[in-house]
């Protein structure tokens, strides 16, 4: 009997489930517009990702090119990208470039960016309408959602027994940038009605929007029509096809005022609005560019939200988040973005011009790919290979996950059953991952040690007057949960423990005198 892969709680953390296992999404998300082409998929893409270790890839679907002409759908593009993921054994996260991409409508069909009467787009308070269609304008939400049905009906009808498809993201990046919210004139009636019964009911609040949000007003007024939105375009496809569906957030983040980020979107302080309007997603996702990566994925793993990470930056330092994401936050998917780079030489990577960068706030180092395809190799291999052990583990004291936050962050004291851990962080270094890693307490006296870039130390429990020593070490590597051990190390080796920049494993046996 078929079943599709689904989100269920094991062991209470929401986890991702395909073909009734339990998976973790070790993913990559390529560049916008790679998908638009079989043939430059098939030479200039899949072989890229072949060295990577990947199990998934996060791949565009665009509306302009499966509905080319209004209720005429063809699924051809769609069929070629699940018949080259099978072909790669690799599953799909497909993204629905419908109504809204990174704030704007540039994947809407053609006969719909004509047609700007009935397809009203939002304005700022001048009147100058934006690049976007208004998340008030109900006869496009109703088109976006027919061509998110017809898709999700085209997929069940050939993938419901692979499951290819795992997973989908509908729209990518909503919300309005360069205004605090949709000032055009069915907007604006909106704005200055009595909010609705249910957000009243739950947020304790009445009134119009500005008597009941203040000065936060234009955001909420903002994500309750793009949630509610979302809401209608993913049951409609879900119907079809139930799917798991999540949405993506461009973070908030300095200068920190709506539409400098978009406005309305998923963002955390927006997330009870969200998680109000629009319950068929399964979680809200955070698109990470900053360098406080660790962060953002604790703050988006809190309060039931499982941890989807489709966007994150592509240096060295994302093989060691890769190690977090999963040990601290119980992720269910990583994936740097733009992944088929990792396989070029730095000179020919496309990154944003500084300008637009640091107008967007972000890191121009997440762009910098040296050494990035080994070191993201090697935690996806080790992630995949410890999955027994870690479904074992996770979300009791015996598996302890710690990460480098900031210049200052010096290291994390771990403390177990018999024994405290003190980790060391090492500095900084360009091109190499940062220090992070997972540990798992087998027993009270043997622990398997997985991280980069750490010194490991020992320690007695305060006040049992004891040393703590090596009973046995060896470095050796996990295979699909089992340890396989290599050198047994003595003398010199084990004087101190120190992991280095390529992500590592140790099996340690401790005793005390």
């Amino acid at each position: 009997m078929s079943t599709i892969p689904y989100i269920k709680n094991d062991n209470h953390i929401p986890t991702l489930f395909v073909h009734d296992e339990p998976f973790i999404a070790l993913a990559g998300e390529i560049h916008n517009s790679s998908a638009s082409n079989l043939e430059y998929m098939k030479k200039e893409v899949w072989p890229k990702l072949k060295t990577l270790n990947m199990n998934s890839v996060i791949v565009p679907v665009y509306w302009e090119l499966i509905e080319p002409e209004e209720n005429q759908f063809d699924f051809s593009i769609v069929e070629g990208l699940i018949n080259q993921a099978r072909e790669n054994n690799m599953h799909l996260i497909f993204l629905w470039f419908g109504l809204w991409k990174n704030a704007e409508s540039f994947y809407v069909p053609q006969w719909m960016k004509r047609d700007t009467k009935t397809y009203f787009r939002a304005c700022k308070p001048s009147g100058e309408p934006l690049n976007v269609i208004s998340p008030l304008c109900e006869v496009a939400i109703e088109k976006d959602a027919n061509a998110f049905s017809h898709l999700m009906n085209y997929i069940k009808s050939v993938d419901s027994e692979v499951n290819t498809v795992i997973v989908m993201q509908v729209e990518n990046e909503i919300g309005l940038l360069g205004v605090d919210r949709d000032y055009s004139q069915i907007a604006n009636e909106a704005f200055s009605n009595v909010i609705p019964e249910s957000v009243a009911k739950e947020f304790g609040v009445n009134g119009t929007w500005e008597d009941a949000f203040n000065n936060n007003a234009s955001e909420y007024f903002m994500a309750y029509y793009f949630s509610t939105a979302v809401e209608k375009i993913t049951r409609a496809g879900q119907n079809a096809y139930p799917l798991p569906c999540y949405a993506n957030a461009w973070l908030e983040q300095f200068p920190w005022s709506p539409g400098t980020y978009p406005s309305g979107g998923p963002v955390m302080k927006m997330q009870k609005m969200w998680k109000l309007m629009a319950p068929s997603l399964f979680c809200l996702a955070p698109d990470i560019y900053v360098p406080y990566v660790p962060d953002v994925m604790d703050q988006y793993s809190q309060n039931g939200n499982p941890l989807f990470i489709p966007e994150v930056r592509k240096d060295a330092v994302s093989a060691t988040y890769a190690l977090y994401a999963v040990g601290g936050c119980n992720a269910i998917c990583y994936a740097p973005f733009g992944i088929e780079d990792l396989m070029k030489n730095q000179e020919d990577i496309e990154k944003p011009p500084h300008e637009v960068m640091m107008a967007l706030n972000i890191d121009p180092t997440a762009f910098d790919i040296e050494g990035s395809a080994a070191y993201l190799a090697k935690s996806y291999s080790i992630i995949e290979n410890i999955k027994p052990l870690y479904f074992e583990y996770r979300n009791t004291t015996h598996l302890q996950s710690f990460v480098k936050r900031n210049e200052h962050d010096f290291g994390k004291l771990l403390y177990f059953d018999k024994y405290d851990i003190l980790v060391s962080y090492s500095p900084k270094i360009p091109f190499k991952p940062t220090s992070g890693g997972i540990v798992f307490e087998i027993s009270e006296n043997e622990f398997i040690i997985i991280g980069t870039m750490l010194g490991i130390k020992f320690l007695a429990k305060p006040g049992s007057n004891t040393h703590v020593e090596f009973l046995r070490l060896e470095e050796g590597e996990i295979q699909n949960g089992k340890w396989k051990p290599g050198r047994i190390l003595n003398g010199d080796e084990k004087m101190m423990l120190n992991l280095k920049d390529m992500p590592s494993a140790y099996k340690i046996q401790l005793y005390e005198y």
